[in-house]
């Protein structure tokens, strides 16, 4: 059986104010943190479906991400972030680094909760100046977008009791709404994280229709799936200098059903790089490919061939106009 639609404009299909049950509650939740706390998987489980890529590399996520969750009474649309790190990223190009950064400094604008993400145990420095941004959001009116803390990776920490004195250091920190031990990887405690958004969102109509997953368009998913597969098959440097961009889909009706036929390019900063991404005999290319091309037959819930290639692009990773024409900001 095929998947509700995962994307779709906003609005088409939605309820209207007037036809919106009396207290139905929708807003934006904006989900910060430093690089490699689990944002991305956070926001997949929220979700209960994949949508944000995910790798054991800090800064897989380029991009502004929407996540939408509906359910009786309520719509929250879940904003994820790249992660807040400082200038100099590892091995990114200026105009890429750039982007990063505003992407999730623009997250904080216009949301109705922010969401910070932190691992069970650790408190950097990077995690307070996010918390100090995070407080100093504004909202409507000018008042204090409420905060929630989420405290991931409990599942690593054998001794909860080691949880306590931590949790109640955090509190200390800011004027938290909740603050939520969880594991986004075990489920644990996100049905209590889910019903904590749920109760600070805003009084309103949804703004997306029901089954709808995100306002990306399928190539943006679709380059992003093959994205994830280089980050998790290349070694420590290349990933970073390296993005998908989906050329073509194309619909068929084939005798199976039907078929998506979805055309990428992956695009690197050097000749040098080429043999790295196509590997011997072209083995990493044909890894990358099938693993992408079932992650994408998953979201899309139909058959998908999947053509890539690889292309040259010299310093693209510090080209403005092409970081933009791969909607790194969006």
């Amino acid at each position: 059986m095929a998947e509700p639609p995962v994307t779709g404009p906003g609005g088409d299909g939605a309820l209207l104010p007037e036809q919106a049950p009396p207290g139905f509650r929708c807003g934006f939740v904006a989900l910060v943190g430093r690089p490699n706390v689990g944002k991305s998987t956070l926001l997949n489980a929220l979700l209960g479906r994949k949508l944000s890529i995910t790798s054991p590399k800090p800064q897989t996520t380029r991009h502004r991400i929407r996540g939408v969750d509906t359910g009786p009474g309520h719509q929250a649309i879940y904003v994820d972030t790249p992660g807040w790190h400082r200038p100099r990223g590892r091995g990114l190009g200026r105009a890429l680094n750039r982007a990063m950064v505003r992407a999730a400094q623009a997250a904080l604008g216009d949301v109705d909760l922010i969401l910070l993400v932190v691992e069970a145990l650790r408190w950097t420095e990077l995690d307070e100046g996010i918390l100090v941004l995070a407080r100093e959001a504004r909202g409507p009116e000018g008042r204090p977008v409420p905060l929630v803390a989420a405290v991931n990776k409990v599942d690593r920490v054998p001794d909860k009791r080691r949880l306590l004195p931590y949790l109640d250091e955090l509190s200390r920190r800011a004027p938290f709404e909740a603050i939520v031990p969880v594991s986004a990887t075990r489920g644990t405690h996100l049905d209590r994280l889910k019903e904590e958004v749920r109760r600070l969102l805003p009084e309103g109509p949804p703004l997306f229709p029901p089954g709808q997953l995100t306002d990306r368009d399928p190539g943006f998913l679709a380059a992003e799936l093959v994205r994830e597969q280089l980050m998790r098959r290349l070694g420590e440097e290349l990933p970073y200098r390296v993005a998908v961009e989906a050329e073509s889909l194309r619909e068929e009706e084939g005798r199976e059903g039907p078929l998506l036929r979805v055309r990428a390019v992956i695009w690197v900063e050097r000749e040098s790089h080429k043999p790295i991404v196509i590997g011997k005999g072209g083995a990493v290319l044909k890894e990358v490919g099938q693993r992408a091309r079932l992650e994408m037959e998953r979201l899309f819930g139909r058959r998908v061939h999947l053509g890539l290639w690889v292309r040259v692009r010299e310093g693209w990773s510090d080209d403005e106009r092409l970081v933009r024409r791969l909607g790194i900001e969006d």
